[in-house]
């Protein structure tokens, strides 16, 4: 159902009261997709999925508790990552993966190193 005319001019006021207020935070909901925000859940839970192996594998034969402490870390990374990869679907994976082919691995690696520098204030 198309908007009205009154429902698209206070949508457009809206829009231009957020630019003129907080235009970084605007400029990012613009950016921002579900595909991104799934994708960032996905590459974050398998980073803890790596580590989860790690603590898993270091502290089997020496101190079992730490070692349970991986294997659930890991079984929770698991579930987040296949939680998000059923959120992105076929066309999120596609999305990103055409995403990575133009821009280039290390030039997105370098955006999100631009972005955490300029997060935590040192440049």
């Amino acid at each position: 159902m198309p908007l009205s005319e009154h429902e698209q001019r206070v949508l457009q006021e809206l829009e231009q009261t957020l630019y003129a207020d907080d235009p970084a935070f605007a400029n990012r909901v613009k950016s921002e997709t579900v595909y991104k925000h799934a994708g960032r859940y996905c590459v974050w839970s398998a980073l803890a999925f790596i580590g989860g192996l790690v603590m898993l594998m270091i502290w089997l034969s020496s101190f079992l508790p730490l070692s349970f402490a991986g294997f659930v870390i890991m079984l929770g990374a698991a579930a987040i990552f296949e939680r998000n990869a059923r959120r992105m679907g076929r066309a999120g994976w596609h999305e990103i993966s055409s995403a990575m082919r133009v821009k280039g691995t290390s030039e997105a690696l370098g955006d999100a190193v631009r972005r955490l520098k300029e997060r935590f204030g040192q440049h």
